[in-house]
């Protein structure tokens, strides 16, 4: 696969201010991972008994802790998007300009401490941990053989940020955080297939770009499916039938999507994901 550098606008006239910068924010920020998580989030709000209100405030923070989180990413892969020629990217593409995405990330992050620590201050220095790790992850560790670690605990801290907002701070059994730590690092690997080749011809070595594609592909379906296995085997008692059938259905999806070009590898992971909040929601509170 070839990379051509493509021609992009000089920096004072990139961006168009008043058309459409709401839209281009919002394409700016992974709305889909960032919706996903934020999903995952209120589920497990909902199953662990948090309230309406519990809900509301856990997912709050969550959303805007991951709108931080892309708006981050975008800003500090500005170059590099310019270089391999990301139309899907406003910041590369002009329709945004830099300045606006940095003011959003910071003011993201700022909203996000507070309603962070309304769940508790145990609860919400956990999350917060969680939002730091993905930013050191977009700063610095990107390009480091640790890139799927920021992913692992910020996804596996998760489950304890919404258990911790409840009365007594219960932390979340052990299994649902390795399960959840397992996704994390499944979706890193998976998100990133159809851009090593343009990650390294512009510097970025983390991990998955050191292994290669195949490797990669075949790293993630196994994470993601060790995710499963945990969230079936980990609860105490008897594997239930819709316990095997979320396996089945697991090994099935990656073995469907793993093999494709694309984002079809991280639409699977998603759709692994799906199945995983279901199984949570229908076990309701013997999750905590």
């Amino acid at each position: 696969m070839t990379v051509t550098r493509a021609t992009a606008p000089p920096p004072e006239t990139a961006a168009r201010p008043g058309r459409g910068t709401v839209v281009a924010l919002l394409a700016a920020c992974h709305p889909l991972p960032a919706a996903a998580v934020t999903l995952f989030t209120a589920v497990l709000a909902v199953a662990v008994g948090r309230g309406a209100a519990g809900c509301a405030v856990s997912a709050g923070a969550v959303a805007l802790g991951q709108l931080s989180v892309g708006w981050c990413n975008d800003r500090a892969d500005l170059r590099r998007d310019r270089i391999t020629g990301r139309p899907d990217k406003p910041l590369a593409a002009g329709t945004v300009a830099p300045a606006t995405v940095s003011v959003a990330a910071i003011a993201a992050l700022a909203l996000c401490v507070p309603l962070s620590l309304a769940s508790g201050w145990l609860a919400g220095t956990v999350h917060l941990c969680a939002v730091a790790a993905a930013w050191a992850y977009n700063l610095w560790l990107k390009s480091t053989p640790a890139s799927w670690l920021p992913y692992a605990l910020a996804f596996g801290l998760l489950p304890a940020f919404v258990t911790l907002g409840l009365p007594g701070r219960p932390w979340p059994p052990l299994w649902l955080g390795v399960a959840a730590a397992l996704l994390g690092a499944g979706a890193h690997f998976a998100n990133v297939l159809p851009d090593i080749a343009g990650d390294l011809a512009t510097g970025v070595t983390g991990l998955p770009q050191r292994l290669g594609v195949r490797r990669s592909a075949a790293l993630a379906a196994l994470l993601v499916l060790g995710s499963a296995a945990a969230l079936v085997v980990g609860p105490a008692g008897p594997t239930t039938a819709s316990g095997w059938g979320l396996l089945a259905l697991t090994a099935t999806v990656l073995l469907a999507t793993g093999r494709g070009r694309g984002r079809v590898p991280f639409l699977g992971t998603l759709a692994v994901a799906a199945a995983d909040v279901t199984l949570l929601l229908a076990r309701g509170a013997g999750t905590a």
